[in-house]
């Protein structure tokens, strides 16, 4: 007799503690999914590298409804704009308290590096600005237009220390060597700035060029102008001194004084001469600018009262005088004062190694004769701008 197959078992049911549990890991996923969503959408109306320090600076200022706060009737893109301008706000502020009381200690021994890019200026609030895409590119409401070997580094060094000021690191020459390029190029070429800040450039050469004032003038009659100016003697063979360290073959000081050494007959093409009968140059300016709106920097106040000449800037250019003498240290080794905290750094800083440099030993008769020389000149130039510079 044949035995038939037996009938496989039937499947049992999974028990109902595994489905509870497969139910369980299916709604966590999708809550999950969710909140990731959720978030990822609020994080797109949020400035995310600043999220911190905005939740600190809401604290600290009381702000009253947190981070979101006084937003939730606008759109979202409104509503981040909002948000962003508060914030940069309150950083900018926060700035300006720190530049009002920098550390009291005084560094020891040589500059540190020199701040790079094109910006200047601004700090945290500066840095912010490019990060979240904020601010403008403007025309300079200020120029520093001279002078050659005057103290304009120096100058605009010390001045993007201030908050308020975003200047182009390298000097443009769009007034006198790139004016065909067109001014949208020329603003391209300046930093991004909130409102309240002021742009500036400096091209030493602009002082010199006959062109220059009709030019800036066309682009603004408000321009603020600043003019560096020193000894024209001193400025003379320091502008020699440079010229040499790059050609030392070139003719002597003294060679290059005189049309005429026997007559004594100044050389006034040479252009190290000629840059200094500033009476001359300024004339050209007056013609466009009133003499109210320039203002003249002594470079030798500039080296031995920087504090005293930056606030005369400051006021100038209707900023708050954050930058005081407790900025600066005398470094006796370059024989110029630094800073005591560059502009975007901690550590003490220095002009290059390009300026300072020992001056070549000048016969001391072709000395008085310029200083001969000079002297109408130099005249003329303090009944011109209400100043006498002490160079006579």
């Amino acid at each position: 007799m044949a035995v038939s197959a037996a009938a496989p078992p039937a499947a049992e049911p999974l028990p109902r503690s595994i489905f509870k549990k497969f139910l369980v890991m299916l709604c966590s996923l999708l809550m999950s999914l969710y909140v990731f969503y959720c978030l990822a959408d609020r994080c797109q109306t949020l400035p995310g590298p600043i999220i911190a320090a905005g939740a600190a600076s809401e604290e600290e200022e009381g702000g009253g409804g947190g981070l979101l706060g006084g937003s939730a009737e606008l759109p979202p893109w409104q509503a981040a704009a909002a948000r962003r301008k508060r914030l940069l706000q309150r950083l900018k502020q926060r700035r300006r308290r720190q530049e009002a009381a920098p550390g009291a200690e005084v560094p020891g021994g040589g500059g540190g590096s020199r701040a790079g890019g094109s910006g200047g200026g601004g700090g945290t609030a500066g840095t912010l600005t490019l990060l979240l895409g904020e601010g403008s590119k403007r025309l300079p409401q200020a120029i520093i237009i001279g002078v050659k070997k005057g103290g304009t580094r120096a100058l605009l060094e010390f001045l993007r220390v201030h908050p308020d000021v975003r200047a182009v690191g390298a000097e443009p020459h769009f007034f006198d060597r790139n004016y065909e390029r067109g001014l949208a190029w020329y603003r391209d070429l300046m930093p991004r700035t909130l409102e309240g800040q002021i742009t500036m450039e400096k091209t030493p050469s602009y002082f010199v060029t006959k062109e220059a004032p009709a030019r800036i003038s066309s682009m603004s009659k408000g321009t603020k102008l600043i003019v560096v100016v020193r000894d024209p003697v001193t400025r003379a063979i320091s502008d020699y001194t440079q010229t040499l360290s790059k050609k030392p073959d070139i003719p002597t000081f003294e060679s290059l004084t005189f049309k005429n050494r026997t007559t004594g007959l100044i050389d006034t093409s040479w252009s190290a001469i000629q840059i200094g009968i500033y009476a001359k140059h300024l004339e050209n300016w007056l013609l466009y600018f009133p003499i109210g709106q320039i203002l003249f920097v002594s470079g030798e106040r500039l080296i031995s009262d920087p504090a005293g000449e930056l606030g005369r800037v400051q006021d100038f250019l209707g900023l708050k005088r954050i930058i005081t003498d407790k900025h600066f240290y005398f470094n006796k080794t370059k024989g110029f004062p630094c800073l005591k905290k560059a502009e975007g750094s901690s550590k003490p800083h220095c002009l290059g190694k390009t300026k300072g440099r020992t001056h070549p030993d000048i016969d001391q008769e072709v000395v008085q004769r310029l200083r001969d020389f000079y002297r109408p000149f130099n005249m003329k130039f303090y009944q011109m701008t209400g100043q006498d510079f002490g160079w006579d």
